[in-house]
């Protein structure tokens, strides 16, 4: 069971869990799932200050996010960031994960409401390791999935959105079913995705390769991180399409997420990815981002906002 804040922020106003978190039966969204949401994650450094990572682009993607679907938040990107700060300050939560998310309200039913008002809320919990406790030194077993990831015609493959989210939660439901920890999905023509809820990379040869922006995957602000990083280590990292075949070959496979931090993969399909454990371009990124994270790694202050 989820351990919650007691507070939280809607449109600019903490209040009570009991009168600020509860929602009419009647919320357009839970009806016709047009809605967007965020995951964040604030971490106690080394050194002991809370810092929310990588605030201002979650914020930013949200905000994106509601423009794909013609949604107009009552408050503004700046708001949302403070009430980030603000609920995490009145939780009193050194570590927590955020969950910002705007809302069609009640009033009109129907698939077609324009004068719904949006609602954003912003709630927090505890949330440790998104795929187990040991799975960021274990690694974890993958599937491909049978669902194929939504077609850039179909849905808005670049957007948060809560509706579209069901894809993912039938390939999650999928592998655990079949024995299997995550899902990897493909596209309609074949070509590797992400998995249900996070990027994914894979190691050759020395070489990082993800797929690129213009495929159907959400741009991951992980991703985009990790990206930032391995070029930093010295490492070639190339966005290109990657076949179901090249995932079986790889050397390493990882996954990244906001939730999943950097996931090793040790099995895909039954056969074992490299030597079966994590690989060493995977652990140096690894532990980099969680020293940049919650170390005393200082070199992109611009990530992390203190409160």
């Amino acid at each position: 069971m989820l351990e919650y804040g007691q507070k939280v922020w809607k449109d600019g106003e903490i209040s009570d869990w009991k009168a600020g978190g509860n929602l009419s039966l009647l919320t357009h969204t839970l009806h016709y799932g047009v809605g967007a949401f965020e995951g964040i994650r604030a971490y106690k450094r080394q050194r002991g200050e809370t810092a929310v990572f990588r605030l201002r682009e979650h914020i930013d993607r949200l905000f994106d996010s509601c423009q794909l679907v013609l949604m107009k938040p009552q408050v503004t990107r700046e708001q949302v960031v403070q009430g980030c700060i603000d609920v995490l300050r009145a939780n009193q939560q050194a570590e927590a994960y955020l969950r910002p998310i705007a809302l069609i309200a009640d009033g009109a039913m129907g698939v077609y409401a324009p004068k719904n008002p949006v609602a954003t809320y912003i709630a927090t919990w505890k949330w440790g390791a998104y795929l187990g406790p040991e799975a960021l030194e274990k690694g974890i077993r993958c599937m491909v999935s049978s669902f194929s990831r939504h077609h850039i015609n179909v849905a808005f493959a670049k957007g948060k959105l809560v509706g579209q989210y069901i894809n993912s939660v039938m390939a999650k439901q999928e592998a655990k079913l079949a024995g299997f920890d995550e899902a990897i999905l493909t596209d309609v023509n074949g070509y590797v995705s992400e998995g249900s809820g996070e990027n994914i990379f894979i190691v050759k040869n020395g070489k990082l390769y993800t797929p690129p922006l213009a495929a159907s995957i959400l741009g991951g602000i992980t991703r985009d991180t990790v990206i930032t990083l391995a070029r930093e280590e010295g490492l070639v990292c190339t966005e290109q399409f990657i076949t179901r075949d090249e995932l079986y070959l790889a050397d390493e496979v990882f996954l990244t997420g906001t939730a999943a931090e950097i996931t090793p993969v040790r099995e895909i399909n039954h056969r074992v990815i490299g030597s079966g454990q994590m690989g060493p371009v995977t652990r140096a990124l690894q532990k980099r981002y969680f020293d940049v994270v919650k170390g005393s790694d200082d070199s992109h202050p611009e990530w992390l906002t203190r409160v």
